[in-house]
């Protein structure tokens, strides 16, 4: 069942009329906090995959040297697969 319009439309001054400084000042403060999540977030999974990657790193360069043909369709397979995840 559809409701009626309300015959007395508010005006967007009328809606901005109750946003008073302290809501603005706790949305801004809410937004730098989530911002302020995010970038410890991302600072975090960087570390974590610096890490990985050095980690990582000998096992290459043993496969470079051991098997460099192997080692180098095993790059291109995973840089397919990558580049498909990422045009989805």
């Amino acid at each position: 069942m559809q409701q009626k319009p309300d015959p007395r439309p508010e005006s967007l001054v009328d809606r901005l009329h109750d946003v008073t400084p302290e809501r603005l000042q706790d949305t801004g403060d809410r937004a730098r906090q989530i911002a302020s999540d995010l970038t410890e977030q991302a600072r975090y999974y960087g570390e974590q995959a610096q890490d990985a990657a050095r980690q990582f790193k000998p096992l290459v360069e043993k496969s470079l040297k051991e098997q460099p043909m192997t080692t180098l369709a095993g790059a291109a397979v995973i840089g397919f697969l990558l580049g498909a995840i990422w045009k989805k």
